[in-house]
């Protein structure tokens, strides 16, 4: 637990002084969790971070987590013997307390794997500062620093924190990063408030507060994969074969290339080798992998998926010719950009450049750029822009966007 006086906290910040916090053991009893959890659960909002691994399992593993309030922060040896989270994990759940991490989708990963549930209700500082124009998925410390001044120490970012007794140093560090996120909390909520878009960031946190944002399905492991398949078997394939290597990195807890890397099952989906000879010609497997478990339900994989329906399958997205489409997605971009500086807001936070690819192709694009705010700020003039109606001009080093009469 951390304490502060705030009176000389506020001191020493103007005048660019370390700030007065003395850092005391961390919390590793369920005890005590359960009586600093039952305090903070009296606070309108409390600043989350965790210190976790995850190299070399497929789930992360919960280190340690910081909370903190207004009035006290505390760091919470979540490793320690004996030590139940129920408490934590239950203010998590107070939907009468805000949750604010910071790039908050990895904390909330480890609390529903944990835990299984999504904490709510939840507010991302990161996605706040991109609707307010601090720039694509700007750093904690960058953003602190903006907002507050204080530059933050980092030196312990890639420590082992599963590494016991944890240091004060290692403390101090991880309460610095929910100690500075209420500073940051609070600019940020004020500054939405003023400028209308409170309910731009609250848009945002229905995914990431959506469990379809963590769940792990086997079936649809292949739609992270980037491959070339271009014909119905070799996305069965793809599908299998993808679907079978979340299955085995789930069991085993090991990371998914651990058990065949991205581009070896885009090779496998294309070659679709259907015995364990054939399976050894790809250049990419380790020689000898054909005669092991994992060749073979590989081969069985290939084998199901092959036998699928094709009308079973999702639609192979393929890019549609049309005419000038490279230009009109330039033109896009340039229109974006504009708008991104026009109305102070980070340009991947209004669209990505998949999205202006599908608007190009398509007016009912079923993208974000042209739902809700989005469309309001930018999709209208996309649409516009891309019929004719809209023009782009330089005006004193300037580019306008210009109405026409079509």
């Amino acid at each position: 637990m951390l304490t502060e006086d705030p009176l000389r906290t506020r001191t020493a910040r103007a005048a660019g002084e370390p700030t007065d916090i003395q850092a005391v053991e961390p919390i590793t009893t369920t005890d005590a969790l359960a009586a600093v959890c039952e305090r903070m659960a009296a606070h309108p909002f409390v600043t989350v971070d965790t210190e976790f691994l995850r190299e070399s399992t497929y789930y992360p593993l919960l280190c340690v987590a910081q909370i903190a309030t207004p009035e006290e922060a505390v760091v919470v040896d979540t490793l320690a013997d004996g030590i139940d989270l129920a408490p934590f994990y239950a203010l998590m759940a107070n939907e009468r307390v805000v949750k604010v991490f910071h790039a908050a989708r990895q904390d909330i990963e480890i609390v529903w794997h944990q835990a299984s549930l999504i904490p709510r209700p939840i507010f991302d500082t990161q996605v706040a500062a991109m609707v307010l124009g601090y720039g694509d998925a700007i750093s904690y410390d960058q953003l602190v620093q903006r907002i507050t001044g204080d530059n933050l120490d980092k030196s312990h970012r890639f420590t082992d924190w599963s590494r016991r007794p944890l240091t004060p140093a290692q403390i101090a560090y991880a309460t610095s990063d929910v100690t500075h996120l209420r500073d940051a909390y609070v600019a940020l909520s004020e500054d939405l408030a003023r400028r209308g878009r409170t309910n731009w960031v609250d848009e945002e946190m229905e995914i990431l507060t959506s469990p379809s944002t963590y769940r792990a399905d086997p079936e649809t492991a292949w739609e992270r994969l980037k491959s070339r398949v271009r014909k119905p078997k070799e996305l069965a394939v793809l599908i299998e074969v993808a679907a079978w290597r979340e299955r085995e990195a789930q069991s085993r807890d090991v990371p998914r290339g651990r058990v065949l890397k991205d581009d070896v099952i885009g090779e496998i989906a294309l070659q679709a080798p259907t015995t364990p000879e054939r399976l050894a010609g790809l250049r990419s497997l380790p020689k000898g992998f054909e005669r092991s478990r994992w060749g073979q339900d590989i081969v069985e994989a290939i084998k199901a998926g092959l036998a699928r329906d094709p009308k079973t399958l999702p639609p192979i997205e393929r890019s549609r010719p049309m005419a000038n489409g490279s230009a009109t997605v330039e033109l896009l971009k340039v229109l974006l950009r504009m708008t991104a500086e026009r109305h102070g807001v980070a340009a991947k936070v209004i669209a990505t450049v998949d999205d202006l690819e599908h608007i190009a192709a398509d007016d009912e694009a079923d993208v974000r750029a042209l739902k809700g705010w989005r469309r309001e700020l930018f999709g209208d003039k996309a649409l516009a822009l891309k019929h004719g109606q809209l023009s782009l001009a330089v005006e004193r080093g300037r580019v306008i966007a210009v109405e026409r009469t079509v």
